[in-house]
C-alpha cells in the first residue's frame, strides 16, 4: 500500500487534537460513545461511522458519517462485510475528508470483529487512513465462543484484513472477559473491554503532552508504531517497596489482550513519571535497578527510548507508560467438525482451523477423552485405502470427523466409541 504523507501545521495558541478516535460498527461505536462521553482524555477528537442511520442518531458524538447510503439505504450491512466493504468504498472522499481535516495525525479505529459493518468496513477505512499519510492504530475485538463458529471465522478473516490496513493492531478477546471478570455484571465486564481503548488512547495523549528531564514526542510514538504490526500500549502503577517492578506489572496486565509478550517487540518506548521532589517520594537513582531487570530478556537490537517527567498529581506512586510494537500474532479460528464425510483434505482443513481457534483462545474446554474404535468387517480387512487411511491415524488422535471418514469408506453405518 502506498503511504500518503500530510504537512503539519497546527496554531500555538490552542492544544491541537492530534488524535482521532473513530468508531466503526456498533461495537465500535459503542466504544467511542462511552469514551467520548466520559471527556477523560484531552486533544482528542471523535468520529463515528456505521452503515445504520438510526444507530447514529441515538449517540452523543457530534461527528457521524452514514456510510454507503445508496449501498446500504442507511439500514445496516445486514451482518454481511462484503455489503459494509461496498459502503465504505462508496462513502471513500467524505471520510477521508474527515479523517484529515484540523490537526489529526494519528487515528485509532475501533471495531468489533465477526458482524457486518465493522468487519468490513473498518479494513477500508484504516486503509484510507493509511493513504492520507496518517498513522493508523486499530483496536478490533474477537468474539465469545458461543456465538458460534460461522462468527468466530468471519471475525478472524476480519483481524487478518485489519493487520493489512493499519500500521499497529490490538486485538481483544471477549471470551476472556467470562475467564478474568466472572463475577461482575455484564455491563461492567464490557467496560472493562472498552477501557482498552481508552488506556491506549491516554497512553499516547501522556507521551505527546510529557515536559520533564527527558522527553518522548509524537516523533518518537510515530517512528514505534508506524508499521509496528502488533502492538501493546498502557499504564500501570506503583508505591512502596520495589514500585517500579509494580509499575510495568500493571502496565503489562492487559489480561483482554491475546498478546501480551511485550520482551519480543522490536520497538519500545517507555515513559516514568513520578512524585515532585517537594513530597520526599521522587524517583531515586538505587530504582532504575528495577528498569535494568525489565530489560533483561529482550530481543538486542530492540528500538528503544525512554521518557522521565514529574507529574504533580503524583504524591507517593509511579506511573509507567510503555509503547511496544513489532511483535507478531496471527490469532486464527477453527470451523469445527462438518456434517456427513469428508475427504482426507478436509480433514486436514479443519485441523488447520482447529490451530486457528486454538491460537487465538487457548485451550478453553476441558473435554473428555474418548478412544474410539473402528470395528473392522471381513469386507473391510481386504479394504487397501481404508487401511491405509486407518493406519495413518493413531486412535488416541482419531475425531468424531476421522470416524464418519472411515465409515464413508467401508460403507458402514455405525462406529463403537469406547471412553477411558
Amino acid at each position: 500500500m502506498e503511504r500518503g504523507s500530510l504537512d503539519f501545521q497546527y496554531s500555538e495558541t490552542e492544544a491541537p487534537q492530534l488524535i482521532k478516535v473513530v468508531g466503526v460498527g456498533g461495537g465500535g461505536g459503542n466504544a467511542v460513545n462511552k469514551m467520548c462521553t466520559m471527556g477523560t482524555v484531552p486533544g482528542v477528537s471523535f468520529l463515528l461511522c456505521n452503515t445504520d442511520a438510526q444507530a447514529l442518531s441515538k449517540s452523543a458524538v457530534p461527528e457521524r458519517i452514514v456510510i454507503g447510503p445508496s449501498v446500504t439505504q442507511g439500514l445496516g450491512a445486514g451482518n454481511k462485510p462484503e455489503r459494509a466493504r461496498a459502503a465504505a468504498e462508496e462513502s471513500h472522499e467524505v471520510i477521508q475528508e474527515a479523517l484529515t481535516k484540523g490537526d489529526t495525525r494519528m487515528v485509532f479505529i475501533t471495531a468489533g470483529m465477526g458482524g457486518g459493518t465493522g468487519t468490513g468496513a473498518a479494513p477500508v477505512i484504516g486503509r484510507i487512513a493509511m493513504q492520507a499519510g496518517l498513522l493508523t492504530i486499530g483496536i478490533v475485538t474477537i468474539p465469545f465462543l458461543f456465538e458460534g463458529k460461522r462468527k468466530i471465522l468471519q471475525a478472524l478473516d476480519g483481524v487478518k484484513q485489519m493487520r493489512q490496513s493499519v500500521d499497529a493492531l490490538l486485538v481483544v478477546n471477549n471470551e476472556r472477559l467470562k475467564e478474568i471478570y466472572s463475577d461482575y455484571s455484564v455491563a461492567e465486564a464490557f467496560r472493562k473491554a472498552d477501557d482498552t481503548l481508552t488506556k491506549a488512547v491516554r497512553s499516547i495523549v501522556e507521551i505527546i503532552n510529557m515536559h520533564g528531564t527527558q522527553n518522548l514526542d509524537f516523533h518518537d510514538v510515530d517512528t514505534c508504531l508506524r508499521g509496528g504490526g502488533v502492538a501493546i500500549m498502557s499504564s500501570g502503577f506503583g508505591r512502596g517497596d520495589g514500585r517500579m517492578t509494580k509499575a510495568f506489572q500493571d502496565a503489562l496486565e492487559s489480561p483482554l489482550l491475546n498478546d501480551r509478550e511485550v520482551k519480543r517487540s522490536r520497538s519500545l518506548r517507555v515513559a516514568f513519571f513520578y512524585p515532585p521532589e517537594a513530597t520526599g517520594n521522587s524517583l531515586m537513582m538505587d530504582e532504575m535497578q528495577e528498569v535494568d531487570s525489565f530489560m533483561e530478556g529482550f530481543l538486542r537490537d530492540v528500538d528503544t527510548k525512554w521518557g522521565m517527567a514529574e507529574d504533580p498529581n503524583l504524591t507517593d506512586e509511579v506511573k509507567v507508560t510503555i509503547l511496544a510494537s513489532g511483535f507478531r500474532l496471527d490469532p486464527e479460528e477453527e470451523e469445527e467438525a462438518q456434517e456427513g464425510t469428508i475427504s482426507l483434505e478436509e480433514m486436514e482443513h479443519e485441523r488447520a482451523l482447529d490451530e486457528r481457534r486454538r491460537q487465538a483462545y487457548g485451550d478453553t474446554q476441558k473435554r473428555q477423552r474418548y478412544n474410539r474404535i473402528f470395528l473392522f468387517s471381513s469386507e473391510d480387512l481386504e479394504n487397501e485405502k481404508l487401511l491405509e487411511v486407518v493406519d495413518a491415524l493413531p486412535v488416541y488422535k482419531r475425531t468424531e470427523n476421522d470416524i464418519r471418514h472411515f465409515r464413508s469408506i467401508a460403507n458402514q453405518a455405525a462406529a463403537l466409541e469406547v471412553m477411558v
